[in-house]
Protein backbone atom coordinates (compact mmCIF):
# COMPACT_ATOMS: atom_id res chain seq x y z
CA UNK A 1 0.00 0.00 0.00
CA UNK A 2 1.55 3.53 -0.85
CA UNK A 3 1.88 6.14 2.16
CA UNK A 4 0.60 9.14 1.87
CA UNK A 5 2.93 12.03 1.00
CA UNK A 6 4.46 13.82 4.05
CA UNK A 7 6.83 17.29 4.04
CA UNK A 8 8.81 18.16 6.61
CA UNK A 9 11.38 21.35 6.49
CA UNK A 10 14.46 21.55 8.96
CA UNK A 11 15.02 25.27 10.46
CA UNK A 12 18.59 25.96 11.29
CA UNK A 13 18.91 29.55 11.39
CA UNK A 14 18.62 30.82 14.78
CA UNK A 15 16.12 34.25 14.86
CA UNK A 16 14.51 36.56 17.59
CA UNK A 17 11.35 35.08 18.93
CA UNK A 18 9.02 36.80 16.96
CA UNK A 19 10.72 36.10 13.66
CA UNK A 20 11.06 32.45 14.67
CA UNK A 21 7.49 31.93 15.28
CA UNK A 22 6.17 33.92 12.04
CA UNK A 23 9.05 31.59 9.83
CA UNK A 24 7.20 28.55 11.54
CA UNK A 25 3.76 29.98 10.55
CA UNK A 26 4.91 30.39 7.08
CA UNK A 27 5.87 26.25 7.27
CA UNK A 28 2.65 25.60 8.19
CA UNK A 29 1.00 28.12 5.24
CA UNK A 30 3.04 26.57 3.06
CA UNK A 31 1.53 22.69 4.00
CA UNK A 32 4.93 21.25 5.52
CA UNK A 33 3.42 18.93 7.71
CA UNK A 34 6.58 18.75 10.27
CA UNK A 35 8.53 21.24 11.61
CA UNK A 36 12.11 20.32 12.08
CA UNK A 37 15.32 21.28 14.23
CA UNK A 38 18.41 20.26 13.72
CA UNK A 39 21.58 19.68 16.32
CA UNK A 40 24.47 20.95 15.21
CA UNK A 41 26.22 23.80 17.14
CA UNK A 42 25.78 27.13 16.04
CA UNK A 43 22.49 26.28 15.22
CA UNK A 44 19.12 26.81 17.58
CA UNK A 45 19.08 24.07 20.60
CA UNK A 46 16.21 21.83 19.07
CA UNK A 47 14.20 21.40 22.26
CA UNK A 48 13.82 24.88 23.10
CA UNK A 49 12.98 25.68 19.23
CA UNK A 50 10.34 23.07 19.28
CA UNK A 51 8.12 24.28 21.93
CA UNK A 52 8.48 28.06 20.21
CA UNK A 53 7.24 26.01 17.51
CA UNK A 54 4.26 24.65 18.79
CA UNK A 55 3.14 28.16 20.37
CA UNK A 56 3.48 29.59 17.08
CA UNK A 57 0.91 26.72 15.29
CA UNK A 58 -1.73 24.40 15.38
CA UNK A 59 -1.47 21.81 12.91
CA UNK A 60 2.75 20.50 12.01
CA UNK A 61 4.38 17.75 13.73
CA UNK A 62 7.40 18.93 15.59
CA UNK A 63 10.91 16.92 15.15
CA UNK A 64 14.38 16.70 15.63
CA UNK A 65 16.29 15.91 12.77
CA UNK A 66 18.24 14.34 13.94
CA UNK A 67 19.63 14.47 17.35
CA UNK A 68 23.64 14.37 18.02
CA UNK A 69 23.34 10.78 20.14
CA UNK A 70 27.08 11.98 21.55
CA UNK A 71 25.75 15.07 22.37
CA UNK A 72 23.29 13.12 24.84
CA UNK A 73 22.91 11.08 28.21
CA UNK A 74 19.91 8.55 27.65
CA UNK A 75 18.55 9.60 30.87
CA UNK A 76 18.59 13.36 30.32
CA UNK A 77 17.19 13.13 26.79
CA UNK A 78 14.27 10.88 28.07
CA UNK A 79 13.45 14.10 30.38
CA UNK A 80 13.53 16.26 27.37
CA UNK A 81 11.68 14.16 25.01
CA UNK A 82 8.90 13.93 27.73
CA UNK A 83 8.97 17.47 28.83
CA UNK A 84 8.91 18.50 25.23
CA UNK A 85 5.67 16.25 24.07
CA UNK A 86 4.11 17.47 26.99
CA UNK A 87 4.86 20.91 26.47
CA UNK A 88 3.92 20.59 22.35
CA UNK A 89 0.66 18.71 22.85
CA UNK A 90 2.00 15.39 21.95
CA UNK A 91 3.62 16.64 18.43
CA UNK A 92 6.97 15.43 18.72
CA UNK A 93 8.61 13.08 16.49
CA UNK A 94 12.43 12.30 17.96
CA UNK A 95 15.08 11.79 15.72
CA UNK A 96 18.44 10.42 16.05
CA UNK A 97 21.70 9.97 14.82
CA UNK A 98 25.41 8.86 15.30
CA UNK A 99 26.84 12.96 15.02
CA UNK A 100 29.42 13.28 11.76
CA UNK A 101 31.08 16.20 12.78
CA UNK A 102 34.15 15.69 15.00
CA UNK A 103 35.28 19.19 14.86
CA UNK A 104 31.61 19.70 17.44
CA UNK A 105 32.75 16.92 19.31
CA UNK A 106 35.88 18.94 20.25
CA UNK A 107 34.78 22.23 20.34
CA UNK A 108 32.39 20.38 23.26
CA UNK A 109 34.72 18.61 25.03
CA UNK A 110 32.87 15.10 23.91
CA UNK A 111 34.28 11.67 22.93
CA UNK A 112 34.42 11.34 19.16
CA UNK A 113 35.45 7.06 19.01
CA UNK A 114 35.36 5.58 16.24
CA UNK A 115 32.26 4.66 13.88
CA UNK A 116 31.63 1.92 15.20
CA UNK A 117 31.79 3.35 18.92
CA UNK A 118 29.46 5.97 17.48
CA UNK A 119 26.65 3.19 16.12
CA UNK A 120 27.21 1.65 19.81
CA UNK A 121 26.42 5.15 22.13
CA UNK A 122 23.52 5.26 19.85
CA UNK A 123 21.90 1.52 19.95
CA UNK A 124 22.82 2.11 23.67
CA UNK A 125 20.91 5.35 23.74
CA UNK A 126 17.85 3.68 21.75
CA UNK A 127 17.71 0.86 24.05
CA UNK A 128 17.81 3.08 26.98
CA UNK A 129 14.93 5.23 26.09
CA UNK A 130 13.02 2.29 25.37
CA UNK A 131 13.76 0.89 29.19
CA UNK A 132 13.10 4.09 30.67
CA UNK A 133 9.40 4.58 28.34
CA UNK A 134 8.31 1.46 29.31
CA UNK A 135 9.43 1.38 32.95
CA UNK A 136 6.28 1.47 35.62
CA UNK A 137 6.36 4.73 37.33
CA UNK A 138 9.39 6.52 35.75
CA UNK A 139 8.38 10.02 35.52
CA UNK A 140 8.19 12.43 33.25
CA UNK A 141 6.45 10.63 31.01
CA UNK A 142 5.45 12.09 27.48
CA UNK A 143 1.71 12.85 26.60
CA UNK A 144 1.87 10.26 23.36
CA UNK A 145 2.46 6.71 24.63
CA UNK A 146 5.00 6.15 21.61
CA UNK A 147 6.77 9.08 20.29
CA UNK A 148 7.52 8.49 16.91
CA UNK A 149 11.38 7.59 16.83
CA UNK A 150 13.21 8.52 12.90
CA UNK A 151 17.13 7.25 12.70
CA UNK A 152 19.12 8.35 10.19
CA UNK A 153 21.96 7.07 8.77
CA UNK A 154 23.34 4.85 5.58
CA UNK A 155 25.93 2.28 7.02
CA UNK A 156 24.66 -1.49 7.05
CA UNK A 157 25.11 -1.13 11.37
CA UNK A 158 22.67 2.05 11.28
CA UNK A 159 20.77 0.37 8.62
CA UNK A 160 20.20 -2.78 10.85
CA UNK A 161 19.18 -0.61 14.18
CA UNK A 162 17.19 1.75 12.14
CA UNK A 163 15.02 -1.55 10.99
CA UNK A 164 15.34 -3.23 14.76
CA UNK A 165 13.63 0.12 16.04
CA UNK A 166 12.61 3.50 14.24
CA UNK A 167 9.16 4.01 13.53
CA UNK A 168 10.71 6.15 10.62
CA UNK A 169 13.45 5.42 8.66
CA UNK A 170 15.31 8.23 7.52
CA UNK A 171 18.13 7.97 4.30
CA UNK A 172 20.65 10.84 4.14
CA UNK A 173 21.28 9.21 0.19
CA UNK A 174 25.67 10.07 1.46
CA UNK A 175 28.58 8.61 2.97
CA UNK A 176 30.24 10.38 5.49
CA UNK A 177 33.85 11.36 4.87
CA UNK A 178 36.55 12.44 7.02
CA UNK A 179 36.31 15.64 8.82
CA UNK A 180 32.27 15.40 8.29
CA UNK A 181 31.86 16.01 5.10
CA UNK A 182 28.92 14.68 3.50
CA UNK A 183 29.36 12.58 -0.05
CA UNK A 184 26.26 11.78 -1.58
CA UNK A 185 25.57 8.75 -3.70
CA UNK A 186 23.74 7.85 -6.78
CA UNK A 187 20.66 6.59 -7.47
CA UNK A 188 21.83 3.16 -8.07
CA UNK A 189 24.13 2.90 -4.78
CA UNK A 190 20.52 4.19 -2.66
CA UNK A 191 18.62 1.06 -4.40
CA UNK A 192 21.32 -1.17 -2.63
CA UNK A 193 20.50 0.68 0.66
CA UNK A 194 17.13 0.63 0.80
CA UNK A 195 17.26 -2.97 -0.38
CA UNK A 196 19.34 -4.28 2.32
CA UNK A 197 16.89 -1.99 4.61
CA UNK A 198 13.96 -3.71 3.99
CA UNK A 199 15.86 -7.09 4.02
CA UNK A 200 16.43 -6.46 7.18
CA UNK A 201 13.33 -4.74 7.82
CA UNK A 202 11.03 -7.91 6.75
CA UNK A 203 10.64 -9.39 10.13
CA UNK A 204 8.57 -5.95 11.34
CA UNK A 205 4.85 -5.93 12.69
CA UNK A 206 4.16 -2.91 11.20
CA UNK A 207 6.06 -0.95 8.38
CA UNK A 208 8.51 1.78 8.97
CA UNK A 209 8.06 5.04 6.78
CA UNK A 210 10.74 6.25 4.61
CA UNK A 211 12.01 9.77 4.82
CA UNK A 212 14.97 11.26 2.49
CA UNK A 213 16.56 14.49 2.81
CA UNK A 214 16.66 16.51 0.02
CA UNK A 215 19.28 18.90 -0.39
CA UNK A 216 19.25 21.17 -3.05
CA UNK A 217 15.64 22.62 -4.46
CA UNK A 218 15.69 24.71 -7.52
CA UNK A 219 12.43 24.95 -9.67
CA UNK A 220 13.50 26.27 -13.06
CA UNK A 221 13.62 26.20 -16.50
CA UNK A 222 17.59 25.57 -17.09
CA UNK A 223 18.50 22.86 -15.31
CA UNK A 224 22.25 22.67 -15.98
CA UNK A 225 22.59 26.62 -15.82
CA UNK A 226 20.92 26.43 -12.08
CA UNK A 227 23.24 23.32 -10.45
CA UNK A 228 26.67 25.54 -12.13
CA UNK A 229 26.92 26.82 -8.33
CA UNK A 230 27.23 23.63 -6.86
CA UNK A 231 29.55 21.10 -9.00
CA UNK A 232 32.32 22.72 -7.84
CA UNK A 233 31.52 20.75 -4.32
CA UNK A 234 30.97 17.86 -5.66
CA UNK A 235 33.83 17.52 -8.80
CA UNK A 236 34.06 13.94 -9.30
CA UNK A 237 30.55 14.11 -10.47
CA UNK A 238 29.44 15.84 -14.20
CA UNK A 239 26.61 18.16 -14.58
CA UNK A 240 24.31 15.11 -15.80
CA UNK A 241 25.53 12.99 -12.82
CA UNK A 242 24.34 15.76 -10.24
CA UNK A 243 21.07 16.68 -11.44
CA UNK A 244 20.21 12.83 -11.17
CA UNK A 245 20.89 12.59 -7.53
CA UNK A 246 18.27 11.26 -5.60
CA UNK A 247 19.14 14.13 -2.97
CA UNK A 248 18.59 16.88 -5.88
CA UNK A 249 15.47 18.23 -7.01
CA UNK A 250 16.36 20.88 -10.48
CA UNK A 251 13.82 21.58 -13.13
CA UNK A 252 10.89 22.31 -13.62
CA UNK A 253 7.92 22.56 -11.48
CA UNK A 254 6.40 19.47 -13.74
CA UNK A 255 9.73 17.74 -13.67
CA UNK A 256 9.93 18.03 -10.02
CA UNK A 257 6.06 16.78 -9.12
CA UNK A 258 7.11 13.69 -11.15
CA UNK A 259 10.58 12.76 -10.27
CA UNK A 260 9.34 12.81 -6.19
CA UNK A 261 6.65 10.47 -7.45
CA UNK A 262 8.59 8.42 -9.26
CA UNK A 263 10.84 8.15 -6.29
CA UNK A 264 8.11 7.22 -3.92
CA UNK A 265 7.37 4.71 -6.95
CA UNK A 266 10.92 3.56 -6.65
CA UNK A 267 12.44 4.07 -3.37
CA UNK A 268 9.38 4.26 -0.92
CA UNK A 269 9.70 7.84 0.06
CA UNK A 270 6.86 8.90 1.14
CA UNK A 271 8.45 11.38 3.53
CA UNK A 272 10.61 13.86 2.17
CA UNK A 273 12.65 16.53 4.25
CA UNK A 274 14.04 20.09 2.64
CA UNK A 275 16.48 22.38 4.24
CA UNK A 276 15.51 25.57 5.12
CA UNK A 277 16.79 27.41 2.41
CA UNK A 278 14.69 25.50 -0.24
CA UNK A 279 11.14 26.34 1.85
CA UNK A 280 9.69 28.65 -0.55
CA UNK A 281 11.24 26.94 -3.36
CA UNK A 282 9.75 23.16 -2.86
CA UNK A 283 6.32 24.79 -1.32
CA UNK A 284 4.89 25.00 -4.75
CA UNK A 285 5.58 20.71 -5.35
CA UNK A 286 3.89 20.57 -2.45
CA UNK A 287 0.72 22.00 -3.50
CA UNK A 288 0.82 20.22 -6.57
CA UNK A 289 1.22 17.07 -4.84
CA UNK A 290 -2.20 17.52 -2.46
CA UNK A 291 -4.01 18.34 -5.78
CA UNK A 292 -3.20 14.72 -6.46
Amino acid sequence: MTRPFRFGVNLMSLAPADEWRAKCRRAEELGYDVILAPDHLGMPAPFPALVAAAEATERPRLGTFVLNAGFWNPALLAREVATTDALTGGRLELGLGTGYVHAEHETAGLPWGSPGERVDHLRRTVEELERLRDSEGHQPQPVQKRVPLLIGGNGDRMLRLTAEHADIAAFTAARTRDGGALEPISAEELDERVALYRKLAAGRAEPAELNLLVQIVIVTDDPGAAIQPWLSHIPHLTEQQVLELPIVLVGTLDDIVERVRAQRDRFGFSYLTVLEPNMEAFAPVIARLRET
